[in-house]
């Protein structure tokens, strides 16, 4: 299994945005080791200039930055087509500061001083779950439900007016969790795995939080509760699906 994981890790890109040069050094080494190319940047402006220069499939992003700080980065990222996830660090450990953090569009949340380690395990999951399928899912390029299509290929929403509404990653995962089981009560548990994998250590909130977003992302004025809240038993999606 470690092995694989480093095999995997050659071909992705990881962009370290963090104002601390050691923090910076640090943790491209460690995870530079581990077979992932590490590109690094002290704020805002040098994060743009490295995507400007290629695209990259993570960004370990700082909380507290000089300049644009880093919740406002994540924000406008997220806001992005094609946006890459991302996992904030902060030396703020509250709850309160990992659920803004994802409600602006992160995609994991770690506080400081954090174990390499830590992080690398981490990295590996979020990027393992932008690439991975649910399990047991049928093999299909795509589905329709109340007029909305989703692109399980490229990852594309359209709305009813044809509108591209961005997801995140996390979002898009929720969303596929959804359709690929309408009309059932899903337990957050069972959302957790089935969205973020078995080793998952996201905390219940984090799914609130991204249904919350995802929700008012589903809002197309036409007062369809697409996501229903099933009380003391978690969430339903409500329409029916049609593969494609």
């Amino acid at each position: 299994m470690e092995l694989e994981a480093e095999m995997s890790a050659a071909t992705a890109r990881i962009l370290m945005v963090d104002d601390d040069p050691g923090i910076r050094d640090v943790v491209s080494d460690f995870l530079g080791k581990h077979g992932y190319d590490v590109e690094t940047a002290a704020d805002g402006r040098e994060m743009d200039a490295a995507l400007e220069r290629g695209p990259v499939d993570l960004i370990v992003l700082d909380l507290m930055l000089p300049g644009e700080d880093g919740l406002a980065i994540c924000r406008r990222l997220a806001s992005a087509e094609d946006a890459p996830p991302i996992i904030m660090l902060s030396a703020m450990g509250e709850d309160t500061d990992r659920i803004v953090g994802l409600e602006v569009g992160a995609d994991d949340y770690v506080s400081k001083p954090c174990n390499p380690r830590e992080l690398l395990a981490r990295v590996r999951a979020v990027l393992r779950r932008t690439e991975q399928r649910l399990p047991d899912a049928p093999s299909t390029a795509g589905c329709e439900f109340a007029g909305w299509r989703l692109d399980l290929v490229k990852r594309e929403l359209r709305s009813p007016q044809g509108v591209v509404v961005h997801l995140s990653s996390g979002e898009f995962g929720l969303l596929r969790a959804f359709v690929e089981h309408p009309q059932r009560v899903l337990t957050r548990d069972q959302l957790l795995e089935l969205a973020r994998g078995p080793a998952s250590e996201a905390f219940d909130r984090a799914i609130d939080v991204q249904i919350s977003r995802l929700r008012r992302k589903l809002d197309d004025g036409g007062g369809q509760d697409l996501i229903r809240t099933i009380r003391n038993e978690g969430y339903m999606f409500t329409a029916k699906v049609k593969r494609q």
